[in-house]
Formats: C-alpha cells, structure tokens, sequence
C-alpha cells in the first residue's frame, strides 16, 4: 500500500471540523451505564471459546506536576504514597480478573498508560509485573509487545535498565517541545539532556522501539521554533512518532484555564507547522501511519498497514487485531467479545467496588450488528485508508450500496474534493484526504446523525 499524505491547506480549513478519534467505535460518549459487570463477565466467558490472545492496559493515573495541556485522566500530586493504596487495588482487580479467563490465553500486548507510570519507584514496578505474571500468562520477549509511557523527568539509565529486566521492549516518551519558552507556558520543564540519556539507555539495553510525543499548537510556538525541536527529535531517529495537534479546551480540562488563550498560535500557524512536519517528516524518511502517527518504514506498524493487518483501538494503532483487551485501574477501557467496558472514572469509586470484592465497571456498552459492521468498515478506513466493498458485503451478507446509501452520498462531496475514490468494488482514500481520514470515517457514524449542536470532539486537523 502507498503510505502517502499530500497537504492541501484549502481543503484542510474547508473540512476542519469537530470528530471522533475513532479509538472505538462507537465511541465513548455512546456508553451506558446501563451496561454493567455482569455484562461484562458474560463477555468474558464467551470470549473464552475463541481462544484469543489478551492484551492487558494498566492505567496509572499520578502525575508529579500537572502540564497545562494535559486532557488525560490524572492525579497531579507529589504524596508518591499515594502509588501504594492504588497498586493494592490493582493486584486485587488483576486476581478478579484473571478468575474470568482461561489461563491458556497468552498476553501478546501490555500497556501501562496515564498519568505517569515512572511516578512508581523501582520497587513497585518490580511488583506489579510479578503479580501480573502470577495471574496471567505472558508471551515470551520475541512474541510479546509490551510498552511503557515515560515522562524523562521521572526516568533514567538504572530505570530504563529495570524496565527491560522486568519485561517492557517498547517505550514511548513525552516531550512535546524542547523550547523552554513553552515549557515554562504549559508548565513541563524538561531538557533536552534527560531525554537523550533515557533514549540512549534505551537502545543500549535493547529496546526494540522507542516512540516520541510531540504536541503542536501550544503556547508561542512558530513553525521555526518547532522545527527545531523536530530536527533535534529525529537525529536520535525513533522508531515511531506521534505529532498531537493540542486542542484548546478549558471548559472541559481545568489544568488548560491556565493557558493564555492569546499566546496560542493562530489557525495559520498551526496549519504551517503540521505541513512543515509531514514535509521533514518525509524527507527523514518517515511514512504517514495516520491520524497523527509516524512510523520508519521498518517499524511494525508500518509493516502490518502494508499487510492489511493494523488495527487502532484505546491505545491507537495496534499490530494485534485479534486480541480480547483488559483494562485495568482507574478509568481505563476493556474490549472483550463484542463489548466495551469501563472502569470507575473516579478513585474513591473504584476504591470502594474493589474493596467490597466487585469489579469496577460502571459503564459500556455491548455493540449490535449494526455496530460491528460499521466498526469494521471505520477501522479498515482509518487504518489503511481503502475498504474492499465486495468482502466486506460478502462477509456480513449485505448490498453494500443500499446498506451505506446515505454515507455514501455524504462522501461524493468528498469524492469531487479528489479526498476519496469510490468504485464499484472498493473505498480508496487518496493521499490528499488522508489527513481528514476522520471526516470520511464520520460519514459511516450511525450515531453522528442523531446528534444536534456540539459533538463534544476534538478538531480533526
């Protein structure tokens, strides 16, 4: 598959509208709490006949300091005994869960997310992988995909060392932008220095990906400025990179009120950094995944979208389509069966359900056919920007034309656009309406329709 992305700046601002990631679907506003843990066992158990890989999500939500930017579900604090009280809740939603799934059942992928799981000491990460081992039954280091998020101010070379010994072959690192200008606006002070010494420690101790975060759009950045944090970022040469596009939305994250709307750069300029991005990009060599990600062209990801074998889910893009996903901790997200389930969103909630023996699940939803048609037609879109009509129709037993009829007429816009071609026998999403994938997903979004005035969602661009 060509792993192309072509700019076009009119199109870009004529199609930049509020949507979903599509880290799901349906997404998450669609949940219900009407869908609780005995739902969720009941998905457990079916997915027990299927014998399918599992992939685990640990979610730890403390942070040291709060950046400014953050949308994440966190708790900034610097009291590190919180970490003790939420880890014993962890080992004891790890034993309940696993009473749920046949031992037999490999872990092919694990995560732990959040927040900022180096806010744990060495000790406590030692732990939590041992008792996840005692509960579950972990791929060996050549199969198994399991990553870490790493803030650089809470890492060194003896963490990074431990991290390899206890497991972890993939890491992802936060870094947003070296410029100290807008380090000191968003509140995240880091030197270049730390994060170096960690992507250093990295490859000595055989880490076979390492993935950087960036983020524009925030305070004061132009597009000389950020191209020289990029520069800077791919001379190290990461395997992968995600380019963030910061949405500015105070009134649902606090920690944003304490950015000053007017140092944030103009739509211009955010648009003018994003195409210089994809051109520096390009030109190290570097192939457009999608949505925000960026990849070597060696890099698993990049591998399985040539195959047609990537997936995205909560995480985003995954090389492990076929696994049943665990999530465990504060607000973290399942997918078993054919379910999405969600953890307590807030701490003394889920505190309480995993002192009284419950699971944690306040919420999900179980998708209906309806659902898993149109999950399938969003993810191979936003996965691999074509849909094969012909076996998709075969597969569910549907006319594909007539079943699509409305989102195909929202797509012949986009059709005279030269964003998509659409035959008689596939969807083909061309280089220039690669960026806006999400707005082409949107047009196969059932629930979209039945929604008035503000979705709720991020911009797409």
């Amino acid at each position: 598959m060509e792993q192309g992305v072509s700019f076009d700046l009119d199109l870009i601002r004529r199609y930049d509208q509020s949507g979903p990631r599509y880290t799901s679907y349906p997404t998450a506003v669609e949940f219900t709490e009407s869908f609780g843990a005995a739902d969720y066992q009941a998905a457990c158990a079916r997915s027990n006949a299927s014998g399918r890989p599992l992939s685990l999500y640990f979610h730890i939500p403390f942070c040291d300091t709060v950046c400014f930017y953050c949308a994440c579900n966190k708790i900034a604090t610097k009291d590190r005994s919180l970490a003790s009280p939420y880890l014993e809740r962890v080992h004891r939603e790890l034993a309940m869960q696993s009473e749920l799934f046949d031992r037999s059942r490999v872990v092919e992928q694990l995560h732990w997310g959040g927040g900022t799981p180096t806010f744990l000491s060495n000790e406590q990460m030692v732990e939590l992988m041992e008792v996840t081992r005692r509960y579950f039954t972990l791929a060996d280091d050549e199969v198994g995909e399991f990553s870490i998020e790493i803030d650089p101010r809470e890492a060194d070379a003896v963490t990074v060392k431990l991290l390899r010994r206890i497991g972890f072959n993939r890491m992802s690192l936060g870094v947003q932008d070296f410029d100290e200008r807008v380090q000191a606006a968003v509140n995240r002070f880091q030197t270049e220095a730390q994060t170096m010494a960690v992507l250093e420690a990295a490859l000595a101790e055989g880490f076979r990906s390492t993935s950087i975060d960036l983020i524009y759009g925030l305070p004061f950045q132009t597009v000389e400025s950020f191209m020289k944090t990029l520069d800077r970022v791919i001379e190290v040469n990461p395997q992968r990179l995600s380019i963030f596009n910061y949405a500015h939305l105070p009134e649902r994250f606090k920690p944003q009120r304490r950015i000053n709307a007017a140092d944030l750069p103009p739509p211009e300029v955010k648009l003018a950094i994003l195409q210089a991005t994809i051109d520096r990009l390009t030109q190290a060599g570097y192939v457009f995944i999608g949505m925000d990600h960026f990849a070597r062209p060696e890099n698993e990801l990049a591998v399985a979208q040539r195959a047609g074998t990537l997936y995205r889910n909560f995480q985003g893009y995954s090389t492990h389509a076929n696994c049943d996903l665990i999530g465990i901790g504060v607000t973290s997200i399942g997918m078993v069966d054919n379910t999405y389930a969600q953890n307590q969103r807030e701490l003394d909630a889920y505190y309480a359900d995993i002192d009284a023996g419950r699971l944690a699940i306040f919420r999900g939803i179980a998708l209906n056919r309806d659902d898993l048609i149109r999950r399938e037609v969003i993810t191979q879109l936003i996965c691999h920007f074509e849909l094969d009509k012909t076996a998709l129709a075969a597969k569910w037993d549907i006319d594909f034309d007539r079943y699509f009829a409305s989102s195909l007429a929202k797509l012949r816009v986009m059709e005279d656009d030269g964003l998509v071609a659409v035959d008689s026998d596939r969807i083909h999403i061309l280089p220039r309406g690669r960026l806006l994938v999400r707005n082409i997903c949107m047009a196969f979004d059932a629930y979209l329709e039945t929604k008035t005035g503000p979705i709720g969602f991020s911009k797409v661009i």
